[in-house]
């Protein structure tokens, strides 16, 4: 009965009035993609600085706006809000969201410590319907079509994951992990893969730079079963290459493999130099949105009403499996 009340409560109509919070970079995309989706009504947004609010105001203009999230949460008419502001923000910041009833699309990580991740977990109803995790890897076409692939071709081998990103993040993002920051996203995949089952064996290394920040995290997680997986995460690509580096994944089963090239889009262009124009599958106008995060947002406009379940990779249970891995291998990690 309480599944079947909450499905209720989710049949609204019409298109699912959403805000969003956070105005960095991934604020700024969630915002204008939201804008250009038929399915979605931008009705506010929310940053720590009046200056974050005042640029995105020249491209959205006249969407209520609020430095302050109780007032926001009171005065906007949004059901539900999409949260992407700093990770050590984000369990006040959906805490705060849940207590008022709302949906939350929260980018991943929960946080970055476990602990204080699962203290969400009274909040968050069974089926997760109320908080979906943001991870656009699991909404780009070429991955989604690998799903189809794997479940038409029988069970994985092995799993080669690879995403690089620029050299400079290393004096830009001072002790940010590439574990953490960059092979989450894989670690997501392999846990849609393989149907959310837990590896059997942890193992990982480190690279540092001479001064002794994490450069690279290698890693490589065993099923029961047999299946491997190998994982290298980096900030090492140099500024000729594409601005977000890139990230290539293959999988091997019997007879059969496939391999993936989501980042950088094939599109290339050159002038004095090469340029990667596309560096993500995200394209947001106002005219309309395409690509892995309107998928994504249109997947949580679809759970807001209750049209469909969070799917596998995206609900708090899976993201809390996920931080648990990577516990495992940052523990292990030499």
């Amino acid at each position: 009965m309480a599944q079947q009340a909450s499905l209720a409560e989710r049949s609204g109509k019409g298109p699912v009035k959403i805000g969003v919070i956070g105005m960095g970079r991934f604020g700024r995309l969630h915002s204008l993609t939201v804008a250009g989706l038929a399915e979605a009504e931008l009705v506010g947004l929310v940053a720590r600085r009046q200056e974050s609010l005042d640029a995105i105001s020249r491209e959205l203009p006249g969407i209520p706006s609020w430095t302050n999230l109780e007032q926001a949460i009171r005065e906007s008419s949004a059901e539900a809000w999409i949260v992407a502001c700093t990770t050590n923000s984000h369990v006040h910041v959906t805490q705060a969201l849940l207590r008022a009833g709302k949906s939350v699309l929260l980018e991943k990580p929960v946080s970055d410590n476990l602990d204080e991740a699962k203290s969400l977990a009274s909040l968050v109803r069974a089926d997760s319907s109320n908080l979906m995790l943001g991870h656009i890897v699991l909404f780009n076409s070429e991955f989604k079509q690998l799903q189809d692939e794997a479940r038409k071709r029988g069970s994985i081998s092995f799993m080669d994951c690879v995403r690089h990103r620029p050299a400079s993040i290393v004096a830009q993002f001072p002790g940010e992990n590439p574990l953490h920051a960059a092979m989450v996203h894989d670690l997501y995949a392999a846990l849609v893969l393989m149907d959310r089952a837990d590896p059997v064996q942890f193992s990982a290394q480190y690279h540092r730079t001479q001064h002794g920040e994490i450069d690279l995290a290698a890693a490589q997680l065993k099923w029961q079963g047999g299946t491997l997986a190998s994982f290298v995460a980096s900030y090492m690509t140099p500024s000729g290459m594409a601005p977000r580096g890139f990230d290539r994944m293959e999988v091997f089963g019997a007879g059969w493999a496939a391999r993936i090239s989501p980042n950088p889009r094939p599109i290339e262009v050159w002038d004095s130099q090469a340029g990667w124009p596309m560096p993500l599958e995200i394209r947001a106008e106002p005219s309309g949105a395409t690509g892995m995060m309107a998928e994504e947002q249109r997947c949580f406009c679809r759970v807001v009403r209750g049209q469909q379940a969070v799917p596998v990779g995206a609900t708090y249970a899976d993201a809390i499996q996920v931080q648990q891995w990577m516990n495992q291998l940052e523990a292990c990690a030499t």
